[in-house]
């Protein structure tokens, strides 16, 4: 595989403790469960890629987006309390990118479309919130506060017609990024 493919690809290295030492886990592609693996995560290095991690199995629960670069403690850094259980590679995309947004569920209520970030919903579209959407094209992170803060949804192209099915209940969706080359 050259270097090319391989930074395309991306690669992520689990370890069991702190500051990258313990048992260690080497991965180019995406994972429902760890514990096949490692019995536990509290440090990984992202050597080239990005990806989407999840505190859950099955790529559920709390998400957090790691791009190039190095998590000796990610556990503090994000505030979580439990271990990495699930991983997703985010492939590199250079397309244009089109989204649209709904104000309620099954993509009823006032729709807007997105071609680019948005750090805050209500101030640009006096939407207070964004129950569904449709990703026609690139890859987003979706943020619970204004100005990409709080937690965060990974979407990739597809249909998304209840956040509170996926798990969202009770959360309000307030800005928006594209995951751009400069990510990679």
């Amino acid at each position: 595989m050259s270097n090319t493919d391989m930074n395309m690809r991306g690669k992520i290295i689990f370890y069991e403790d702190r500051n990258f030492m313990g048992r260690s886990y080497e991965c180019m592609s995406d994972c429902s469960d760890m514990s096949s693996y490692l019995s536990r995560c509290h440090s990984c290095r992202v050597e080239s890629g990005c990806f989407m991690v999840y505190d859950r199995t099955n790529y559920m629960g709390n998400q957090w987006f790691m791009k190039r670069g190095e998590y000796p403690d990610y556990m503090s850094m994000m505030g979580w309390r439990d271990c990495i259980k699930s991983w997703r590679m985010i492939p590199m995309y250079r397309g244009s990118y089109r989204m649209r947004i709904y104000e309620r569920e099954n993509f009823g209520g006032q729709m807007y479309e997105m071609m680019d970030d948005c750090d805050n919903f209500m101030d640009r579209y006096r939407m207070n919130n964004c129950m569904s959407c449709n990703v026609m094209d690139g890859h987003w992170l979706m943020y619970e506060q204004p100005h990409y803060r709080g937690r965060m949804m990974y979407l990739r192209p597809g249909e998304y017609r209840s956040f509170m099915n996926m798990g969202y209940s009770g959360m309000r969706w307030m800005s928006m990024r594209r995951i751009m080359d400069s990510c990679y």
